[in-house]
């Protein structure tokens, strides 16, 4: 059962609470979360098409291009986010 499903949360959530869940599957601490990372990320949400939606995100949010999903590209991928998939940020 997934921890969360966004479609179906009633409450809304701050960026923070949404950053914070993204950066608890930054498995390896490296501050970065790649595109296996977020698939994970996205999986444990509740959304379907992981795969498709990472790498959706990830050519959206990598403002430099290397790949990854820092801390600094963190806020455009939560806007992201909400903006495609209708999480509810308050």
């Amino acid at each position: 059962m997934p921890l969360w499903t966004p479609k179906s949360s009633s409450f809304p959530l701050s960026e923070e609470q949404v950053k914070g869940f993204l950066s608890r599957y930054d498995t390896n601490r490296d501050g970065r979360l790649s595109k296996d990372e977020l698939k994970r990320a996205f999986r444990g949400m509740g959304l379907r098409f992981s795969g498709w939606r990472a790498g959706r995100a990830l050519r959206h949010a990598d403002a430099n291009g290397d790949h990854f999903i820092s801390e600094d590209e963190l806020n455009e991928l939560v806007k992201y986010a909400h903006r495609k998939w209708g999480f509810r940020i308050n």
